[in-house]
C-alpha cells in the first residue's frame, strides 16, 4: 500500500521555461494542415510555438500522465486555431494507442524532462532542495511512490538503482544508510532521505559534483516512473506513428536517456550494413531515416544563464524517409 504522507501547501509555481524552443520548431517546422504528438504537454510551453502554423486543419495531440497539466491544456486550446486532444497516459501507453487507432504524424516531440510545475510544487517530492512529502509520481494514481521504495527495496536493489540509474559512485554505502536508517524510523521526507545520503558520502565528496542526493534522486524518480524501461518501445512506436517525411525530436536530461534516444536513431538512419570492402550490398538494408543533426544540439549559454534547468538537455532529430 502506498505511504500516507503528510500534507504540504502548495507554492506558486513558476513560469514554465521551454528547454530549446527554436531548435525545437526548427527541427520540427510543423506546417499548415499537420498533425502534432507533443508526448509530454507539461505546461505547454512547446506547444505554443508548434501549433502557431497548423491552422484551422491541423491537429495538435497532448500527451502527458500528470492530471495538473490539464488546466495548462485547457488554456493552450483556448488560444490555438487548430484542433487539439488531450491524452492523459502515460506516452509510452498512449504513442502505442495512436499507433493502433492509424494516426500518422507528421510531428512528433518527446521532452523527458521534468517540469517546472513539477519540480516548484514541494508536495509532489521531486526536489532534493525542498522539505516535502517523498512521492516522485508523474502520475499520482500510480500505486508506489519513493517513499514506499524506500521502505521496502532489499539493500541489494537501492545499490543497483543508484549505480544504475543514477551513476553513483557511493551507491553501496548510501543504501546500506537508508536499511539502517529505516529499521529506526520510516523514510517518509525528502529531507529525510538528504539527509541519510549526507551521512552516507564521505565528507570529501559531498559538495564535489553538485548536490549529494541528486544521482539518488534521479534514480529513485526513474524507477518510480518506469521512465527506462518504458522508452526504448516508446521510441519505436512514435516511428511507426510518423508519416512519410515526418519528423522527430527527443530532449533528454540524463545520460542514459540520450544514449537510448541516440542508439535508436543510429539504428534507424543506418543503410548498408554489409563488411567494407564488398562489392556489392548483400543486405538490402535502406535507411528509415535522416538525422537531422550528427550531434546532440545543447542550449546555448544565454539560455541557461536564463534557465538553468537547461544545462543538461540534449536534442536529438530524425526525418522519415519517403517510403519508408
Amino acid at each position: 500500500m502506498p505511504s500516507v504522507l503528510p500534507t504540504v501547501v502548495p507554492e506558486v509555481v513558476a513560469v514554465h521555461d521551454p528547454v530549446l524552443l527554436d531548435e525545437v520548431a526548427d527541427a520540427l517546422r510543423p506546417g499548415p494542415g499537420g498533425v502534432v504528438v507533443d508526448c509530454t504537454f507539461g505546461a505547454g510551453g512547446h506547444a505554443r510555438r508548434l501549433a502557431r502554423n497548423l491552422g484551422p486543419g491541423g491537429l495538435y495531440i497532448a500527451i502527458d500522465q500528470d492530471p495538473e497539466v490539464e488546466e495548462h491544456f485547457d488554456a493552450f486550446a483556448a488560444s490555438v486555431d487548430c484542433e487539439t486532444r488531450f491524452i492523459r497516459r502515460n506516452f509510452a501507453l498512449a504513442v502505442a494507442d495512436l499507433v493502433d487507432e492509424g494516426v500518422r504524424a507528421d510531428c512528433i516531440l518527446m521532452d523527458l524532462g521534468l517540469s517546472s510545475m513539477q519540480i516548484d510544487r514541494p508536495e509532489r517530492g521531486f526536489s532534493y532542495s525542498r522539505q516535502a512529502p517523498l512521492d516522485m509520481r508523474m502520475d499520482p494514481d500510480r500505486e508506489t511512490s519513493a517513499a514506499d521504495l524506500v521502505a521496502t527495496a532489499s539493500e541489494q536493489d537501492l545499490t543497483r538503482w543508484f549505480r544504475q540509474y543514477g551513476e553513483e559512485r557511493f551507491a553501496k554505502q548510501i543504501a546500506r544508510a537508508i536499511v539502517r536508517r529505516r529499521a529506526q524510523e520510516p523514510i517518509a521526507s525528502t529531507g529525510e532521505l538528504v539527509e541519510v545520503v549526507r551521512s552516507a558520502v564521505p565528507a570529501g565528496a559531498l559538495f564535489a559534483g553538485g548536490h549529494p542526493a541528486k544521482r539518488v534522486f534521479q534514480a529513485l524518480r526513474i524507477v518510480v516512473n518506469d521512465e527506462l524501461d518504458l522508452l526504448p518501445g516508446a521510441l519505436d512506436d512514435a516511428f511507426d506513428l510518423l508519416a512519410p517525411g515526418g519528423r522527430m525530436a527527443v530532449i533528454s536530461f540524463h545520460s542514459l536517456e540520450d544514449r537510448a534516444v541516440k542508439r535508436f536513431m543510429q539504428q534507424r538512419s543506418a543503410g548498408c550494413i554489409c563488411p567494407p570492402g564488398m562489392p556489392v550490398c548483400g543486405c538490402g538494408r535502406d535507411a528509415e531515416a535522416e538525422l537531422l543533426n550528427r550531434r546532440a544540439v545543447m542550449p546555448h549559454a544565454c539560455e541557461v544563464h536564463r534557465n538553468p534547468r537547461a544545462k543538461s538537455a540534449r536534442m536529438r532529430a530524425l526525418r522519415r524517409r519517403e517510403g519508408a
